[in-house]
């Protein structure tokens, strides 16, 4: 029995492939395995070629990998999409009544299952339900009781009817029985299940709860792949707890939005992607210069332009550190796993409100649309700590008036952080503009406070870097000879990659890093190995020219940007690849 089942659904965009293959992951949760998704999708409604793949185990899984053991194959372009990762051992489950389907042959020693999905569906109460009967002969084929099916049913469909659900329960065990009955298998695949509880979320939604745990309750967005499932966890949840999420009409209203909730005193935040990271930028200069906390989620996706916004890339890390007119303070975070995406939101709020500074929250696509297994204790609600900053109120504000009795939020102070008084707190009145301006907000060209100015601004950052925890995560041999550096969604293919690196002799220290800015300094970890790799998904190394930048050494470069995450078993072979090529090595596409 392999260790592992790796299953896909695909088809057409517009044919349920989506909600097919989340409703199996839930029934394989609800099961007690682990879980890890990929989503293939084209940038449309309907129309171009989508998959939907699961990666299943009862032991932790992490990344995708080059095979393909059961495939649903709506089209004959699932097939040839998908050659190169089926093996002589993979089954695949197709409808031969489809005229599109009728002539298909099952390539080399594959097995081929010819299930009438239409009209199985149709007999259990509706064609529409073709992708059911699907699962029910997936869960025939892999050995997978179909009462963890029914489950993950009941959740999908309860809202429409008992009716429905029972119909989609019969769908599937109609697609059961007819493998069943027409097919003699005897297959390696007969998938355990525990007794284990797990959460199953994709990162947009792990970013999401952190948010709402955080205290967020103002949130302004406009709908972009891939951010908008941000927005969609929001809705319907932030109300319960007195917030509200408004779908404004373009990115610049959304990002004005969340600065003006911001400077009303609610935690506050935006999400989006590259292009409109692109048109918020100008509002992010004033969101600094008016020293107001604020959270921008970029959900990173292929540029430039329009780029392929339905593809994987991390092209946006030096935007996030330049863009802008003017030098303008800010910090960057980079979740590194999915559950990461939680526990960095929450972060990001407190940097935010703690030094009156707009946070970057990074991810990508890889990490949004993802979803995965976890353990409930990896979201303790209680462990979750609040910091508001140097917020004001009556008893102490007059330590920040002037002789006049006047507030000044932009007071220079040895850490550069100024009080922060908000609205309705009596003797706490001020105005701020993105002008240059003195202690009390009123604009300024006078020389000597524009400078009193940009370097209190600035030394919110200095306070930061030595008060606060910047550090990597760092899996492998501390004494390793190589060193393997990454962020964002990397992390869990490079922590497998180093299992079949090590079935080959070689001992790899990986590290992690989800901090861009500040960020750690690895002068001292790229000194002691012998050789250093970086990976990242972008053409250029942008992650890799900031390590040169900091350890003033050369270091080899993993690249990947034709749009498609890196897998354990690729990362593992351009690993052991660069270890024999020289520094300044071409990037693969």
């Amino acid at each position: 029995m392999p260790e592992d089942l790796n299953w896909a659904v695909g088809g057409e965009a517009g044919d349920g492939i989506d909600s097919t293959g989340k409703i199996f992951a839930q029934a394989l949760s609800r099961a007690g395995r682990h879980v890890f998704t990929s989503k293939d999708f084209a940038s449309r409604i309907r129309g171009g070629y989508t998959a939907y793949k699961v990666r299943t185990s009862v032991d932790r899984v992490e990344s995708v990998v080059d095979r393909l053991d059961i495939l649903i194959a709506l089209t004959q372009r699932t097939v040839d999409e998908n050659l190169d990762e089926l093996h002589e051992d993979s089954i695949i489950i197709y409808d031969g009544e489809r005229s599109m389907m009728s002539d298909f042959e099952a390539p080399g020693e594959m097995t081929g299952l010819d299930v009438p999905l239409k009209r199985l569906a149709e007999d259990a109460g509706g064609a529409i339900m073709r992708n059911i009967v699907a699962l029910g002969a997936a869960c025939s084929v892999s050995g997978f009781k179909i009462e963890y099916l029914d489950e993950s049913l009941e959740k999908r469909f309860g809202d429409k009817g008992e009716a429905i659900v029972e119909n989609n329960k019969t769908a599937a065990r109609l697609g059961a029985e007819h493998v069943e009955e027409e097919y003699d298998l005897t297959t390696s695949y007969e998938l355990e299940t525990t007794d284990n509880d797990y959460v199953l979320l994709n990162g947009d939604e792990a970013i999401g709860m952190g948010a709402l745990v955080a205290g967020c309750r103002f949130y302004a967005g406009y709908p972009i792949t891939p951010a908008t499932d941000v927005m969609e966890y929001l809705k319907g949840r932030i109300e319960n707890y007195g917030g509200i999420v408004v779908q404004a009409e373009d990115e610049l209203s959304a990002i004005n939005m969340a600065l003006g909730a911001a400077r009303a005193g609610a935690r506050s935040m935006t999400a989006t992607s590259g292009p409109g990271i692109d048109l918020m930028t100008e509002t992010f200069g004033l969101v600094a210069t008016s020293e107001t906390p604020l959270v921008i989620c970029n959900v990173m996706r292929s540029g430039p332009s329009t780029g392929m916004p339905t593809k994987q890339e991390q092209g946006d890390l030096e935007g996030m550190l330049y863009g802008g007119h003017g030098e303008i303070p800010r910090f960057v975070l980079a979740p590194t796993t999915i559950a990461e995406c939680f526990h960095r939101t929450i972060e990001a709020f407190n940097l935010a409100e703690k030094y009156q500074i707009p946070v970057y929250l990074t991810g990508d696509l890889a990490l949004a649309v993802t979803e995965q297994t976890f353990s409930p204790e990896e979201f303790d609600m209680d462990s979750v700590e609040i910091d508001r900053g140097k917020v004001v109120d009556e008893s102490d504000i007059d330590e920040w008036q002037n002789e006049k009795g006047q507030f000044k939020p932009h007071a220079v102070t040895d850490d550069g952080v100024s009080p922060r008084s908000l609205p309705g707190t009596e003797g706490g009145a001020h105005m701020s503009t993105g002008l240059e301006h003195d202690e009390l907000g009123r604009r300024t060209e006078d020389t000597e406070m524009r400078v009193e100015q940009v370097d209190k601004r600035e030394r919110k950052v200095e306070t930061a870097r030595e008060q606060e925890d910047w550090d990597y995560r760092e899996f492998g041999d501390a004494e390793a000879d190589t060193l393997v550096v990454s962020w964002g969604s990397n992390e869990g293919a490079m922590r497998e990659a180093m299992t079949i690196l090590a079935e080959k002799d070689i001992d790899v220290r990986f590290i992690s890093v989800p901090y861009i800015f500040p960020r750690p300094d690895l002068t001292e970890e790229i000194e002691a190995a012998e050789e250093t790799i970086v990976v990242e998904c972008n053409a250029t190394g942008q992650f890799a020219d900031l390590v040169e930048h900091d350890a003033l050494t050369r270091v080899k470069r993993i690249n990947k940007y034709n749009g498609v995450r890196f897998k354990a078993d690729e990362l593992a072979e351009e690993v052991n690849a660069a270890l024999g090529e020289p520094a300044e090595m071409e990037a693969r596409q």
